[in-house]
Protein backbone atom coordinates (compact mmCIF):
# COMPACT_ATOMS: atom_id res chain seq x y z
CA UNK A 1 0.00 0.00 0.00
CA UNK A 2 1.22 3.73 -0.75
CA UNK A 3 -0.04 6.91 0.18
CA UNK A 4 0.33 10.43 -1.13
CA UNK A 5 1.95 11.85 1.86
CA UNK A 6 0.62 15.15 0.68
CA UNK A 7 -2.93 14.11 0.34
CA UNK A 8 -2.83 12.63 3.75
CA UNK A 9 -1.54 15.86 5.20
CA UNK A 10 -4.05 18.05 3.26
CA UNK A 11 -6.99 15.49 4.67
CA UNK A 12 -5.74 15.59 8.67
CA UNK A 13 -5.42 19.30 7.81
CA UNK A 14 -8.96 18.94 7.27
CA UNK A 15 -10.40 16.68 9.68
CA UNK A 16 -8.92 19.60 12.15
CA UNK A 17 -11.25 22.09 11.08
CA UNK A 18 -14.11 20.33 10.02
CA UNK A 19 -14.18 19.66 13.76
CA UNK A 20 -13.42 22.76 15.11
CA UNK A 21 -14.76 24.69 12.16
CA UNK A 22 -18.28 22.63 12.47
CA UNK A 23 -18.47 23.18 15.79
CA UNK A 24 -17.89 27.21 15.97
CA UNK A 25 -19.89 27.59 13.24
CA UNK A 26 -22.99 24.92 13.15
CA UNK A 27 -23.29 25.52 17.15
CA UNK A 28 -23.37 29.26 16.87
CA UNK A 29 -20.53 29.33 19.33
CA UNK A 30 -22.04 27.29 21.62
CA UNK A 31 -24.98 29.34 21.62
CA UNK A 32 -27.57 26.92 19.97
CA UNK A 33 -29.24 25.35 22.58
CA UNK A 34 -30.67 22.94 19.83
CA UNK A 35 -27.72 20.73 19.50
CA UNK A 36 -27.63 20.43 23.21
CA UNK A 37 -31.38 19.05 23.69
CA UNK A 38 -30.64 16.57 21.25
CA UNK A 39 -27.88 15.14 22.87
CA UNK A 40 -27.47 16.45 25.97
CA UNK A 41 -25.17 14.23 27.11
CA UNK A 42 -22.38 13.75 24.39
CA UNK A 43 -23.61 17.98 22.36
CA UNK A 44 -23.48 19.38 26.09
CA UNK A 45 -21.24 22.30 25.55
CA UNK A 46 -18.47 20.58 27.14
CA UNK A 47 -18.90 17.84 25.03
CA UNK A 48 -18.49 20.45 21.64
CA UNK A 49 -15.60 21.97 23.28
CA UNK A 50 -13.86 18.53 23.51
CA UNK A 51 -14.50 18.31 19.53
CA UNK A 52 -12.94 21.23 19.15
CA UNK A 53 -9.63 20.14 20.88
CA UNK A 54 -9.48 16.98 19.19
CA UNK A 55 -9.71 19.33 15.82
CA UNK A 56 -6.17 21.33 17.34
CA UNK A 57 -4.90 18.34 17.86
CA UNK A 58 -5.33 17.00 14.89
CA UNK A 59 -3.90 20.27 13.54
CA UNK A 60 -1.42 19.71 15.59
CA UNK A 61 -0.04 16.73 14.25
CA UNK A 62 -0.85 16.62 10.71
CA UNK A 63 2.78 18.18 9.77
CA UNK A 64 4.52 15.09 11.59
CA UNK A 65 1.82 12.71 10.92
CA UNK A 66 4.26 9.85 9.44
CA UNK A 67 5.63 9.80 12.72
CA UNK A 68 2.95 8.95 14.87
CA UNK A 69 1.12 5.87 14.61
CA UNK A 70 -0.47 5.45 18.12
CA UNK A 71 -1.61 8.89 18.31
CA UNK A 72 -3.24 7.99 15.08
CA UNK A 73 -4.55 4.79 16.49
CA UNK A 74 -5.86 7.01 18.77
CA UNK A 75 -7.87 8.76 16.81
CA UNK A 76 -9.69 5.53 15.11
CA UNK A 77 -10.91 4.82 18.65
CA UNK A 78 -11.79 8.55 19.12
CA UNK A 79 -13.63 8.87 15.32
CA UNK A 80 -15.01 5.57 15.67
CA UNK A 81 -16.80 6.57 19.06
CA UNK A 82 -18.21 9.38 17.96
CA UNK A 83 -19.69 7.54 14.70
CA UNK A 84 -21.03 4.93 16.77
CA UNK A 85 -22.76 6.91 18.74
CA UNK A 86 -24.33 9.26 15.86
CA UNK A 87 -25.42 6.03 14.64
CA UNK A 88 -26.75 4.77 17.60
CA UNK A 89 -28.91 8.61 18.03
CA UNK A 90 -29.63 8.39 14.32
CA UNK A 91 -31.72 4.80 15.47
CA UNK A 92 -33.41 6.42 17.89
CA UNK A 93 -34.24 9.95 17.22
CA UNK A 94 -35.58 11.81 14.29
CA UNK A 95 -33.55 13.93 12.61
CA UNK A 96 -37.11 15.96 11.10
CA UNK A 97 -37.72 17.07 14.71
CA UNK A 98 -34.04 18.23 14.99
CA UNK A 99 -34.72 20.45 11.95
CA UNK A 100 -37.99 21.77 12.84
CA UNK A 101 -35.90 23.32 15.92
CA UNK A 102 -33.32 24.85 14.31
CA UNK A 103 -31.69 24.36 10.90
CA UNK A 104 -28.24 24.72 11.50
CA UNK A 105 -28.70 21.96 14.24
CA UNK A 106 -30.46 19.67 12.25
CA UNK A 107 -27.26 19.95 9.84
CA UNK A 108 -24.57 19.38 12.47
CA UNK A 109 -26.92 16.34 13.57
CA UNK A 110 -26.78 15.21 10.08
CA UNK A 111 -23.20 15.65 9.19
CA UNK A 112 -21.28 14.82 12.20
CA UNK A 113 -20.93 11.33 12.41
CA UNK A 114 -21.28 11.03 8.84
CA UNK A 115 -17.66 13.08 8.79
CA UNK A 116 -16.68 10.62 12.03
CA UNK A 117 -16.73 7.82 10.00
CA UNK A 118 -15.26 9.08 6.93
CA UNK A 119 -12.40 9.83 9.08
CA UNK A 120 -12.25 6.75 11.26
CA UNK A 121 -11.45 4.87 7.74
CA UNK A 122 -8.72 7.46 6.67
CA UNK A 123 -7.26 7.46 10.28
CA UNK A 124 -7.67 3.86 10.17
CA UNK A 125 -5.69 3.06 6.82
CA UNK A 126 -2.80 5.47 7.82
CA UNK A 127 -2.61 3.52 10.77
CA UNK A 128 -2.62 0.41 9.08
CA UNK A 129 0.06 2.27 6.26
CA UNK A 130 2.39 2.77 9.08
CA UNK A 131 1.90 -0.16 10.89
CA UNK A 132 3.73 -1.61 7.82
CA UNK A 133 5.92 0.75 6.85
CA UNK A 134 7.94 1.83 9.97
CA UNK A 135 10.40 -0.27 11.25
CA UNK A 136 9.05 -2.63 14.49
CA UNK A 137 10.54 -2.17 17.80
CA UNK A 138 10.03 -4.94 20.14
Amino acid sequence: MNLNKSIVTKLMYLSGIMNIGGVLVLSRFFSNKAINQADPVVMSNFGLLMIVVWGLVFLAMAPKWNYLKWVIGAFVIEKFIYGFIWTKWLMNNNLSDVYEQDTMAGIFCTIYGANDWFFCIFYLTVFIYLSKTQNKVI
